[in-house]
């Protein structure tokens, strides 16, 4: 591991505020330090899926990410090496031709709903933060994203979320909380910025 590295993980449920804390702490005064590999940027092309998980369009198992890649990565972003980033389009389940060219700074964010479920990669963060909300937000949270920016039809969330999305988080997310170094709840606005403050504040203490 190089030395100059903080790695913190930070997982939850679908529509828990993962990304929106991801904002915050980019917009924080340690954001200039902080490089994000976001997991989901990893799913394996449809065609790639184990045949359940694609005949259940399960997206919420861990098999359903290149972990292999994810985890090389991790480990060659914190030896100081760049990396081709994956990007992933959401409507066709497949990786877009284009990568992105990443490089670390003094924190790598490592997040997803399934990082702390996935031991490989779990027992590479140094720090683990778990974010919790309340269910009927967090797919009140998805809907409105997967069928504003992904082109989903409602029903076809709704079916999701009772078919893979549910039995998934219990299956695999919500136990992984026990993993966690710190919960943070977000039971609206005002809270999750104030998890962010705190937050940043230990990370800045880490690279002073």
């Amino acid at each position: 591991m190089h030395r100059e590295t903080v790695i913190v993980g930070i997982a939850g449920g679908t529509g828990s505020g993962k990304s929106s804390l991801v904002h915050l702490l980019l917009e924080s005064q340690v954001g200039g330090q902080i490089t994000v590999l976001p997991h989901d940027h990893y799913y394996l092309n449809v065609d790639q899926l184990p045949a359940k998980l694609r005949d259940n369009h399960n997206w919420d198992h861990p098999d359903a990410v290149d972990n292999r890649l994810y985890v090389k990565h991790i480990d060659q972003l914190v030896r100081g090496e760049s990396i081709n980033q994956p990007e992933y389009c959401f409507e066709t389940h497949r990786r877009k031709l284009a990568t992105e060219s990443v490089t670390c700074r003094r924190i790598l964010l490592v997040e997803g709903i399934l990082v702390f479920a996935i031991e490989e990669i779990r027992r590479r963060l140094q720090w683990r933060v778990f974010i919790e909300a309340n269910s009927d937000e967090r797919i009140l949270r998805r809907l409105v994203r997967d069928t504003q920016q992904r082109g989903r039809s409602l029903a076809s969330v709704v079916h999701q979320y009772r078919m893979t999305v549910r039995p998934m988080h219990d299956e695999w997310i919500q136990p992984s909380r026990e993993h966690a170094d710190l919960v943070i709840p977000n039971t609206g606005p005002d809270s999750l910025y104030k998890g962010a403050q705190v937050l940043s504040g230990f990370l800045r203490s880490l690279i002073a």
